[in-house]
């Protein structure tokens, strides 16, 4: 399966047998990605990471997998230290980037400025995010997570929590995890559902989600909970974020009611939405769902940039 000089978009630009090539190859990342095993696959070879947003995991992620296959990395994490400041396009910037590097992983605000990116780049981009439209390295992330803890996508009883409106994560996941077949039920406060074309999206493949607003009601029956903050950034009112910032907390009480095997996940960064008490609890996934965020892009880097094992 070739890869080689694509681009990395949206996650629905990928058929489920795309997707299971990616998660298998990057399972054979994982040593690599520990440093139990090293192999110049990448070497010679440079990455432009573009973040004009903040960024924590997904960007020394990227950075991580690219050290980790013996490439190089320049970028930038802040824009206003850029020519961005005086005015230049985002095209041109992508220009620049795309004269100086064999690939380009960006961050966004604006939602489409990824697939902008791609139009005016010869090298393959990778979406890093774009506004609160899609993140498909985070959902590829995501489902190997799940995948090698549950040891399957498909049948899971799986709960995405939060900000469901803005939150990018959930909207790339929730189209994934109805193309598994997994059965979906989306808790969110009223003013944060999930938007009407990732619902009819996960229709159109045969799931029907079913939506709530009462975790409570659900979480006895879930398999994996995949929760989301409250996205402070993305609100343009900061009245409706003060009403709804405390809807869901997760914390031991709550989980009194779940199954034993139930897995927590998060895109982080948290912020009260789960009690750090969780965190010692064996159903706390999210620390290690960040750590696969390196093996799952060594994955990809090496995949559009032409790289073996």
């Amino acid at each position: 399966m070739n890869f080689k000089e694509k681009d990395i978009i949206s996650i629905k630009d990928f058929s489920k047998k795309e997707i299971n090539y990616i998660l298998d190859f990057a399972e054979k990342m994982v040593p690599y990605a520990k440093g139990e095993k090293y192999k110049k696959v990448l070497n010679g070879k440079v990455l432009s990471t573009l973040f004009f947003e903040p960024s924590t995991r997904t960007r020394l992620s990227f950075e991580s997998a690219m050290n980790r296959l013996a490439g190089k990395v320049i970028g930038f994490s802040d824009p206003t230290g850029t020519s961005q400041k005086k005015g230049e396009s985002l095209a041109d910037t992508i220009r620049m980037a795309d004269s100086y590097s064999d690939a380009i992983v960006i961050r966004h605000p604006q939602e489409g400025a990824a697939r902008l990116a791609a139009e005016f780049a010869e090298v393959p981009v990778l979406n890093a995010g774009d506004g609160a439209g899609r993140h498909p390295t985070q959902c590829l992330l995501d489902l190997f997570t799940i995948k090698t803890e549950k040891k399957k996508i498909g049948s899971n009883n799986i709960v995405l929590l939060g900000d469901l409106k803005y939150g990018r994560t959930v909207h790339s996941l929730a189209y994934a995890l109805a193309l598994y077949g997994a059965n979906l039920t989306f808790v969110s406060p009223a003013s944060l559902k999930m938007p009407k074309e990732v619902i009819n999206e996960c229709k159109d493949l045969g799931v029907e989600p079913v939506q709530t607003s009462s975790l409570e009601k659900v979480i006895k029956d879930a398999d994996v909970l995949y929760v989301t903050r409250i996205q402070k950034e993305r609100f343009p009112d900061a009245e409706e974020y003060n009403r709804v910032i405390d809807s869901y907390l997760i914390d031991n009480e709550l989980l009194q009611n779940a199954k034993e095997n139930l897995i927590i996940m998060h895109p982080l960064p948290r912020v009260t939405e789960i009690d750090p008490e969780v965190d010692k609890t064996s159903h706390a996934l999210y620390f290690k769902q960040a750590f696969n965020g390196v093996p799952v892009r060594m994955a990809l880097l090496s995949l559009v940039m032409g790289g073996s094992l």
